[in-house]
């Protein structure tokens, strides 16, 4: 049976009425339109669907709506604007760091919460820390250097 839940989605707070199990990841993309999280294996496997979670990288895809309460989400989507784009979009930009773009996603979010931790992390950290994202096209080493160049500054 449907149950309200408030969410407090890229500071602002948003009511869903859904089943207690249904998946972050759907509610974000069908009831909030937020299409920066991807779905991919739908097993935590990927990464496609990462958000963080009061600044925690989490797979929406397996995480119920449930178990969130008054934590704060926040998206791709809560990072920047066309007009204003976070350091991290930019750099992935200017890096040219994706090829398809479906991994972009959880590779971002991975490096922002990496980022918050690390400011000036080292090539081996971002690497660690972006291991469990998969990218098929293999843009891997430019992943890398927009990484590096968020953390420089230079975007």
């Amino acid at each position: 049976m449907p149950q309200s839940f408030t969410l407090h989605v890229n500071g602002a707070a948003r009511s869903v009425s859904v089943e207690p199990d249904t998946p972050l990841l759907y509610i974000l993309r069908n009831d909030l339109e937020l299409n920066g999280p991807r779905f991919g294996c739908g097993l935590s496997q990927c990464g496609a669907c990462t958000v963080l979670v009061d600044g925690r990288p989490t797979r929406s895809c397996v995480t119920a709506v449930s178990s969130l309460g008054a934590k704060s989400i926040t998206t791709l989507e809560g990072l920047g604007t066309k007009d204003r784009l976070h350091p991290l979009q930019k750099a992935f930009i200017e890096e040219q760091a994706a090829q398809c773009g479906y991994c972009t996603n959880g590779m971002i979010m991975a490096a922002k919460a990496l980022l918050d931790k690390s400011p000036k992390p080292t090539e081996a950290q971002i690497k660690k820390a972006l291991a469990a994202n998969l990218c098929r096209c293999g843009t891997h080493n430019r992943v890398v250097r927009a990484v590096l160049r968020a953390a420089r500054g230079v975007a």
